[in-house]
């Protein structure tokens, strides 16, 4: 506080105090912003002391999801009219509330998007904040998938936990991770929602960014280029984002394997280019979108030596075999969904990774989460997922049984090694969904 001691000031004392003030609560303003932009390193340790301890403890932590899920769902049209009345035990659960497909639930989901929840909540408890969109179809359309706050923090739960058991066998410092990630463009639903790709929901979400400063992974690329609408220009920036702090980039990833395949394919027919903007510190005529433009223009400056660099180590290689690991000497692993119908696309991807380890990511869906790789030492055709009890509520359906009888769901501690089942998740948008 300033005292004066005089009422005599004049105009220019009075503009002195006035501009010392406002100095002194910008100085103010600034450190409050670097202690907000300052990431907090996640306790890797920590999380896996939990996780060994929900996991060891699985039957007892399943209970007491399910019963927070039911505790907050418990008023919802869906669930009232099952005859739950306010138990939460498995037995009524199973007994009451029948498992269903996403075709049964369509109907409360649209009217969700339509905006007939505001007075009373039909699948959930706690809001809906917005809808994705399934990577799957159904009837040639992508499926509504309600999303709220709960699944996102499910979802972090899930980063957390695989990337701690990542770091402990591949420790990485507080560097970057050139993430070849795409934001689609969101929409409004008739209720006011957004609406969008899982992944678009996800990477918009505030807690992402925050998470992945935490994991000292934030991604190379600004959010102009993330969430830019030209698919061919965003992985273009994405490169040349990669390149500019290659140094620094010790993680490369993609939701799936091919996109990182389908961008090193790219860099081969655009790396020169590449070196060209580097070297010149002018973006490319082809990045014609005035957000992506102006963002990555703010990134790049003349620097003929690290253009040099890249263009010696591409002429180097014979056949791009080991072009990651060339282009980002610090990189640690590379990350992204690798089983499945991703398989394929290993060869490459292994073609281009040298030596760099390649590690597959978690196992879910459009609807929830089920399992984290904890394993990452094993080769993607080899990995296994760890459940993770306190994400949802699980059954499992034995996929081999007497077709005389109906096949009844098993808990998560009663499955049976070597036996198949479907998955039955119930998540904290209050459905019971086989899938």
């Amino acid at each position: 506080m300033i005292v004066l001691q005089s009422m005599e000031l004049s105009n220019e004392a009075a503009l002195g105090i006035v501009a010392t003030e406002r100095e002194r609560k910008r100085k103010r303003n600034d450190m409050v912003m670097l202690e907000e932009e300052v990431p907090v390193a996640l306790d890797t340790s920590e999380v896996i002391a939990e996780f060994d301890a929900r996991t060891k403890d699985a039957e007892r932590v399943q209970k007491e999801t399910l019963k927070k899920i039911l505790q907050e769902n418990g008023g919802t049209e869906y669930l009232k009219k099952w005859g739950l009345n306010g138990r939460t035990d498995p037995e009524s659960f199973k007994a009451c509330v029948p498992i269903v497909t996403h075709d049964d639930l369509d109907p409360y989901i649209q009217r969700i998007a339509d905006g007939d929840d505001e007075d009373s909540p039909i699948l959930t408890g706690k809001p809906i904040t917005t809808i994705s969109l399934s990577s799957g179809t159904t009837k040639g359309k992508p499926k509504f998938v309600p999303f709220n706050d709960e699944l996102m923090e499910t979802t972090m739960q899930i980063y957390k936990t695989s990337y701690s058991f990542r770091n402990r066998e591949f420790p990485i410092g507080n560097g970057k991770c050139l993430q070849f990630i795409y934001g689609s463009k969101q929409f409004k639903t008739k209720g006011g929602l957004a609406a969008g790709t899982a992944t678009t929901n996800v990477y918009r979400n505030p807690l992402f960014k925050k998470t992945m400063k935490a994991m000292q992974t934030p991604c190379c690329s600004p959010d102009e280029v993330i969430f830019g609408s030209d698919f061919h220009q965003s992985l273009y920036c994405h490169l040349l984002c990669g390149l500019i702090f290659r140094e620094e980039v010790q993680v490369i990833s993609s939701t799936f394997a091919h996109g990182i395949v389908h961008a090193f394919r790219t860099f081969e027919l655009v790396w020169e280019e590449l070196c060209a903007d580097i070297r010149e510190g002018v973006l490319s005529s082809r990045i014609s979108f005035p957000s992506i433009r102006s963002a990555v223009s703010r990134l790049l400056k003349p620097n003929p030596e690290l253009a040099d660099v890249i263009y010696s180590k591409c002429q180097g290689l014979s056949n791009w075999y080991g072009l990651i690991p060339e282009l980002f000497p610090n990189t640690r692993y590379i990350y992204g969904i690798m089983t499945g119908s991703m398989e394929p696309y290993l060869k490459k991807l292994r073609h281009y990774a040298g030596e760099l380890p390649l590690l597959s990511a978690d196992y879910g869906s459009s609807e929830g989460w089920i399992g984290a790789n904890v394993n990452p030492k094993l080769p993607p055709e080899l990995v296994t997922y760890a459940v993770l009890p306190d994400i949802g509520y699980f059954e499992f359906m034995p996929l081999k049984h007497d077709y005389l009888e109906e096949a009844k769901p098993v808990g998560l501690t009663e499955v049976k090694v070597g036996e198949e089942y479907e998955v039955v998740v119930t998540s904290f948008a209050g459905t019971k969904l086989a899938f």
